[in-house]
């Protein structure tokens, strides 16, 4: 349900800035929030490693630090 009740207000509030601003609707991608805040989206998915009993160490990769 709170899924359900999200996604409802992800709907509701793109279609009041399309017509506020009136613009058309865009789709932002699938790594939208990821590109937005990428620590956040890093700190999400070690969490979710712990979770399943994993512990996480990260490594930069050489080269793209």
């Amino acid at each position: 349900m709170k899924a359900l009740v999200a996604v409802e207000h992800s709907i509701i509030t793109s279609i009041w800035h399309m017509l506020t601003d009136n613009v058309p609707y865009r789709e932002l991608g699938g790594t939208y929030f990821a590109q937005r805040n990428p620590e956040r989206a890093t700190r999400r998915a070690i969490t979710a490693l712990n979770q399943l009993g994993y512990t996480v160490t990260l490594n930069p990769i050489e080269g793209e630090a």
